[in-house]
């Protein structure tokens, strides 16, 4: 059954990647956002693939471009679709955008998140993230999913 899955591409290849899945006919999201008059990507190195593991595991792992599927020691780690919803709201004729309410934060206000799952939440501004940044938050975010995998699975070896 096919899922999402998250793919790390080699420096500089993205739009290059997308070019090619797109070609293939395997659906691929590249979120990408503008920075001035250049397009860049959301996720530097990372893009989204739909595909059926195992059986077309190898056709991804193997296209030009393509470093790794990220996953664990169990293989790939599927993604929720909601992931993949909350990014794609934010986007504006085709960029990501990142809404802000109110005045630019200064390093030190408290603010507060006003839309998406975790709305609500209140912290303390540091700096705007960089394109590392969120791919650091996205790769948290996996693996904390590829960790919940497991412990379902060891869950069913001690229920059965």
């Amino acid at each position: 059954m096919p899922n999402w899955f998250v793919i790390n591409t080699k420096p500089k290849k993205e739009f290059q990647v997308e070019k090619l899945f797109q070609e293939g006919g395997i659906e691929i999201y590249n979120p990408k956002y503008r920075e001035g008059q250049k397009i860049r990507p959301f996720f530097p190195g990372y893009e989204f693939v739909f595909f059926d593991y195992p059986g077309q595991f190898k056709l991804v792992k193997y296209t030009r471009g393509v470093k790794r599927i990220v996953g664990n020691e169990e293989g790939p780690i599927p993604l929720e679709e909601n992931v993949l919803r909350e990014i794609r709201a934010r986007e504006v004729n085709g960029f990501v955008e990142l809404f802000k309410y109110g005045t630019e934060p200064e390093i030190g206000d408290e603010i507060e998140v006003a839309e998406g799952p975790l709305k609500g939440l209140r912290g303390i501004f540091k700096k705007d993230l960089s394109g590392q940044d969120r791919v650091m938050i996205l790769l948290d975010y996996v693996s904390y999913q590829g960790q919940l995998l497991i412990e379902k699975k060891k869950l069913k070896k001690v229920i059965y």
